[in-house]
């Protein structure tokens, strides 16, 4: 598949940003999805990276979005049911593309805008706009190289068990992942780490040209 088919751009400004961006992934139907577990969803695709494109690794972000009221809105998700796609997640992860400063692109499995979608695009219509929302759901991003958290992520599901021990939702059908570096324990990274970056300074830090 083509970066042009990828990103759903006009052919001019395809042409122009398009140069250096590889096809990382294959459709959307085509990667490894369970619902509600989106930081191992993006942990298979740190991994399908590592085994086909792994020099482009280093060009790659998992970003976590959270708030220490774990009330996070998102628009255009595909679990939502009013129109606008919205959704208020307790925590939400996923996966930036990034060449040079000069374009960035977002994968996210969970939503219904194309895969991958240019950052800018993403960010207006996904994450709108902090200054309308009440501080509760203010979001909070924290960044993390694809490469590192590939190599130190790990999660043993606990948050998606009630307090009997049955599922929240049903787990994906693989084993739980445990790296042999994991020091990348989702439980704890969501709740001490999720308020290293605002979304200005995701902004700031992703420019795309």
């Amino acid at each position: 598949m083509s970066a042009d088919s990828q990103v759903h751009l006009s052919s001019n400004e395809n042409n122009k940003r398009s140069k250096s961006l590889l096809p990382l992934f294959p459709k959307r139907d085509e990667c490894s999805h369970v619902s509600c577990y989106c930081e191992e969803n993006v942990w298979k695709l740190c991994q399908d990276i590592s085994l086909r494109f792994p020099e482009e690794l280093v060009r790659c972000y998992v970003v976590f979005i959270s708030n220490p009221c774990r009330t996070v809105p998102l628009w255009k998700q595909r679990a939502g049911r009013e129109e606008d796609r919205l959704v208020i997640w307790d925590y939400h992860v996923i996966f930036l593309y990034s060449l040079d400063c000069q374009a960035c692109l977002v994968y996210d499995l969970d939503s219904e805008l194309p895969f991958p979608t240019f950052f800018h695009k993403y960010v207006t219509e996904t994450f709108r706009t902090d200054q309308v929302l009440k501080s509760d759901f203010h979001r909070f991003f924290r960044v993390v190289p694809a490469k590192q958290f590939f190599q130190q992520f790990a999660s043993d599901r606990r948050h998606m068990k009630r307090p009997d021990g049955s599922w929240i939702k049903p787990p994906p059908p693989y084993p739980a992942i445990s790296t042999p570096n994991c020091i990348f324990y989702k439980e704890r990274r969501i709740q001490n780490d999720y308020t290293a970056i605002r979304l200005e300074s995701v902004h700031e830090t992703f420019i795309v040209g």
